[in-house]
């Protein structure tokens, strides 16, 4: 190809220019490291279960519900490559260690590859397509009931990022959703694989305190630490995550006419730097353009493609650490969206338009 070729290509808002720059060795993806990192994740996992089944103590429970919430999480993005068909050669063992590694934080695999794989990754910050965070404009916001608005100040705060992700992702996109015709079947069966490990999970849970002795209470208590507030940490955890991927002031969403793969997956995502030891558990989900720009590229070689391409596209790829108080201005300054100005506005300045 030649560099007219690329320019016409980039100019037309394509990826490929991106994709091309990226090494080759990068998509390596040998079978023993991928169930090298499923096998540690399930192991810990299944340790925090049997400690917080045996142990009922403060002292305990709060460090191995941390333990449990942040296992949970492993293994989801272990099973959220495994749904990009990046962690395995074959699309069985993808599909097999996906499943597994869903089954703890509640997720229906084929309900969330539709949404993500083909509605989000490919949509990525456009209006009226990608559903994850989407903004709403001022004049929307305003035709919200007084309840609505009050739900939506507390989704759109750093408090609220667990119960956004559980009501916008979970409950609309994989639970309560009539599926296409095309995936009905699919989603279908793998809800049930779902509702059966939560029910089937409680059911030990339940038989195993009985035997000892343990009042109703103690049983209902058991029940949620170790099912429940895992759940709900994970979406608080993911919920935040998914927040600082995609939303900052300055991250665009643009109109259906105005938008291209390039403006979506290299300026609509990030590359956040975690402290030392983050990826233990987090598998380099926060190096996310590259992920954006090739959804093949295994977890573990994420931090390769991003040197690749931000040697070429350094002014284009948002790279900075990942701080909390980043992560709460964002939520400040990003509340709704002006998509014929391209800018965000907080409730404030929404007013005075």
């Amino acid at each position: 190809m030649n560099d007219a070729d690329v320019v016409a290509q980039e100019r037309e808002g394509s990826l490929k220019p991106v994709i091309d720059i990226i090494p080759d060795e990068v998509y390596e993806n040998p079978t023993w490291k991928g169930m090298l990192y499923f096998a540690r994740d399930a192991s810990l996992y299944v340790a925090s279960l049997v400690g917080l089944t045996l142990v009922s103590n403060v002292w305990w429970d709060v460090p191995l519900e941390i333990l449990m919430v942040l296992t949970v999480t492993a293994l989801f993005v272990v099973a959220h490559d495994s749904a990009h068909g990046a962690l395995f050669n074959t699309k069985r063992k993808n599909s097999l260690i996906g499943h597994l590694g869903m089954l703890p934080s509640w997720h229906v695999y084929e309900a969330w590859v539709l949404g993500h794989n083909r509605i989000h990754h490919a949509f990525t910050v456009r209006q009226g397509f990608d559903f994850v965070w989407h903004p709403l404009t001022p004049e929307e916001y305003r035709g919200l009931s007084r309840a609505g608005k009050v739900l939506h100040r507390l989704e759109w705060s750093w408090m609220g990022a667990g119960v956004y992700y559980a009501k916008e992702v979970w409950w609309h996109k994989m639970i309560a959703f009539a599926p296409p015709a095309r995936w009905a079947r699919a989603i279908r069966r793998d809800r049930v694989i779902s509702y059966s490990y939560i029910v089937g999970l409680a059911a030990v849970l339940v038989s195993v305190d009985l035997l000892r002795g343990a009042s109703v209470g103690g049983v209902l208590w058991l029940l949620a630490r170790a099912e429940v507030i895992p759940f709900l940490g994970f979406c608080v955890m993911i919920g935040s995550v998914v927040h600082v991927h995609h939303v900052a002031p300055e991250i665009r969403w643009w109109p259906r006419a105005e938008w291209n793969k390039f403006r979506g997956q290299m300026e609509g995502t990030t590359v956040l730097r975690v402290p030392r030891g983050v990826n233990f558990f987090f598998h380099w989900i926060m190096i996310h353009s590259p992920h954006h720009v090739d959804m093949r590229i295994p977890m573990y070689n994420l931090e390769k493609a991003a040197a690749a391409i931000e040697k070429v596209y350094p002014e284009v790829v948002h790279d900075a650490p990942l701080r909390f108080r980043d992560f709460r201005r964002n939520t400040k300054a990003c509340k709704l969206y002006d998509f014929a100005e391209g800018h965000w506005l907080t409730y404030a300045q929404a007013a005075l338009t």
